[in-house]
């Protein structure tokens, strides 16, 4: 039977075109902010379509659950690094945000994949209720995870507008709204998976235990 080749999978492909786009916006920023907000933005609603593609041609793998997460976190880490040059006042707000965004995710998905998971976005339904709609309800996902990426898009097109019209103020603050909600259910992703983590070393040291007496 011949092996399948799981980095040619769809979704995985999908996932290095997101790589390529997200990549050329970093290269465009200094000089370029609308077409690099464009590349950013197109690399990030890509991701909506990887995970129906994995579910659909059944190739879920838990390469294509890391290359997802972490293309998110590198993306929005470089964004935010960005940010904090054009608002150095704000330097700590995005150091803040760029290590709750990191650790919680990475923690959370460190954690599943223990537990079995093939994704982070698997969880055990009779979890966190705030995880479970954020992760069940595919509307929900979404719409926090663009209006988180939609601020800092903004705050970066702001920065280089030299007459911003009262429409990009509303757009902020609402997406700032959500900006602050997600990072929110952050702070609970890093509680839970610091929680299950721990339970899971105590089940462990329990077994372990159990065995030597």
């Amino acid at each position: 039977m011949t092996q399948e080749n799981i980095f040619l999978f769809v979704p995985n492909l999908i996932g290095y075109v997101r790589i390529v786009l997200a990549l050329v916006s970093f290269f465009l920023m200094p000089c370029c902010p609308f077409l690099a907000c464009f590349c950013y933005m197109l690399s990030q609603l890509l991701d909506a379509f990887d995970g129906h593609a994995a579910r659909a041609l059944n190739q879920s793998t838990q390469f294509g659950a890391m290359l997802d997460m972490l293309t998110d976190r590198c993306a929005t880490m470089c964004l935010l690094v960005n940010l904090a040059l054009l608002y150095p006042s704000y330097a700590f707000v995005f150091q803040l945000s760029m290590c709750l965004d990191i650790a919680s995710h990475w923690l959370h998905l460190h954690s599943s994949v223990i537990k079995g998971s093939a994704s982070h976005k698997n969880i055990d339904l009779s979890g966190n209720p705030l995880l479970r709609v954020y992760y069940t309800n595919k509307v929900v996902l979404f719409l926090m995870c663009l209006g988180n990426e939609l601020f800092f898009c903004l705050l970066y097109i702001l920065h280089h507008m030299e007459q911003p019209s009262g429409l990009i103020y509303c757009a902020l603050v609402v997406c700032g709204v959500v900006c602050v909600l997600k990072s929110s259910i952050n702070l609970v992703h890093l509680v839970t998976a610091s929680q299950n983590m721990a339970a899971i070393d105590a089940a462990q040291r329990a077994n372990a235990v159990r065995k030597s007496q």
